[in-house]
């Protein structure tokens, strides 16, 4: 490559904002900036915690003599936009407009479209963000529930799975629109994905709710339970919310979220622990079959990453169940930040064409259901 593009890629969290420098895709710098609760109590919205942040980011540049003159592109996770497809997108006014407004929820992820649109304008570089969590390449079958006008949506670990699915397949030789597999990142949310010929064409839903219990969501639980629940007078909506999509799963039965804890926990012999960790595993395991399904049983490569992917525990417990149905790669860890610095380059060297953001969603409805 005859041109190094200096990338800097930023990356909002519930309690922290990852940033990270890249030489095309070496990485020369990267920071963890973590927020304490008290820091980010002060702030009302999401929205609001913009500038800080923004702030933040500028203040580590600066103490590591890093300066944004340098950076040739600025690229951010995305978030808060309506449904889109796969792919690398230019941050427009539009596009930070609707992450500004939260389109599809209050998330921390949609501040790094805006804050990459600072930088971008103030310093007269692009700026874009790389397979948001708004991303939908579901088929419509895939759409489908028991209620007329209720349908399943798309709400995965967009970035790092595409990411995981695009390494496995230059390292296998093969090609990522031409594949089928089915991508599990394991980490305080779970997403199990079936990959279809380039697109995620069904998963669990992160955000709504569905999927195997994880470190911190309870997963799939009747209905009726939830109605009870909602109707028992102990919780208000936010209350039940947060138990079942914060403080749920292992954080629920354990009071940690931490599944070194628990491991340790059944090594000593703890047979609670031990029923409730493995039937986890057990659910993370169905969902693989469910996206082996949706393959038509055509698997190429089951695929296992993300934090917890590190546990042998886990990935063994896994294997041990899926292996039938193919081969399984473990690829431990997440690889968001190279994810953005890769998307971003790919555009920069016209390997890939940078999308335009419409604002109108990819999917709304079924025909006739209106």
């Amino acid at each position: 490559m005859d041109k190094t593009y200096r990338i800097l890629a930023i990356n909002p969290g519930s309690t922290s904002t990852k940033i990270a420098l890249f030489d095309n895709d070496r990485e020369i710098f990267s920071k963890n900036i973590t927020h304490s609760k008290e820091e980010l109590a002060r702030f009302k919205e999401i929205q609001d915690q913009k500038d800080y942040r923004r702030q933040m980011v500028e203040k580590e540049m600066q103490e590591h003599e890093f300066t944004f003159e340098d950076v040739d592109v600025f690229v951010g996770r995305g978030g808060g936009l309506l449904a889109l497809s796969g792919g690398t997108y230019e941050v427009t006014d539009l596009l930070a407009h609707h992450a500004s407004r939260g389109m599809t929820g209050q998330h921390p992820a949609q501040l790094a479209s805006q804050i990459c649109k600072y930088f971008a304008d103030k310093y007269g570089k692009p700026a874009f963000v790389v397979n948001p969590p708004d991303v939908d390449e579901f088929e419509e079958i895939a759409r489908v529930t028991g209620l007329k006008g209720i349908y399943r949506e798309s709400h995965i670990h967009s970035l790092n799975q595409k990411e995981i699915a695009l390494r496995y397949c230059a390292n296998a030789g093969i090609k990522y629109t031409e594949s089928n597999l089915v991508v599990c990142h394991l980490g305080g949310g779970i997403s199990v994905t079936a990959h279809k010929n380039g697109k995620m064409v069904d998963s669990n839903d992160i955000i709504k709710g569905s999927g195997p219990m994880t470190p911190t969501r309870a997963g799939d639980i009747p209905y009726v339970k939830i109605l009870e629940l909602a109707y028992s007078g102990d919780y208000t909506h936010k209350e039940l919310t947060n138990r079942l999509n914060k403080n749920g799963g292992l954080l629920d039965h354990f009071g940690t979220d931490d599944a070194r804890e628990i491991e340790k926990k059944i090594a000593d012999g703890d047979k609670y622990a031990k029923i409730i960790y493995d039937g986890m595993i057990y659910q993370i395991a169905k969902y693989v079959g469910a996206m082996a399904v949706a393959l038509n049983g055509k698997v190429d490569q089951i695929i296992l990453t993300g934090g917890m992917s590190y546990s042998k525990y886990l990935t063994e417990a896994i294997i041990e169940r899926v292996s039938w149905i193919s081969g399984v790669t473990v690829m431990p860890g997440e690889f968001e930040m190279e994810a953005l610095a890769a998307g971003a380059l790919r555009v920069m060297t016209g390997v890939e064409e940078a999308k335009i953001y419409s604002g109108v969603p990819v999917w709304t409805h079924f025909e006739g259901d209106m």
